[in-house]
């Protein structure tokens, strides 16, 4: 056999150096995952890696489809790729009055 069903690809455990905040967004290498609950320090926890989120951004617009980025720097979604890591797919319009876009996380 070539590979071993482990599970279900919805999250991973993580163990980070500080605390992370319910909701915050982290990024592993080349993953992005969003904590759903706390995880303290040192200890193990899981980041999610599937759904659909709404991240804060800056003054710029999506249309639905369009790929989204996490600027970690600045702590939100953009579209320039650059160094920012992929989140997954814009699933709603965002303009560029709105603070949040709605995001399908891997897409």
């Amino acid at each position: 056999m070539q590979a071993d069903f482990v599970k279900d690809g919805e999250a991973f455990n993580y163990t980070p150096a500080g605390d992370i905040a319910a909701g915050e967004v982290v990024v592993a290498g080349r993953l992005v995952g969003i904590a759903r609950q706390p995880i303290p320090a040192g200890k193990p926890g899981s980041l999610t890696v599937t759904g659909i989120f709404d991240f804060d951004k800056g003054g710029t617009t999506f249309s639905i489809g369009d790929a989204v980025y996490w600027d970690d720097a600045g702590n939100v979604a953009t579209p320039t790729v650059g160094s920012n890591k992929l989140l997954g797919a814009a699933v709603l319009v965002a303009g560029a009055g709105d603070v949040k876009v709605r995001v399908r996380l891997g897409s």
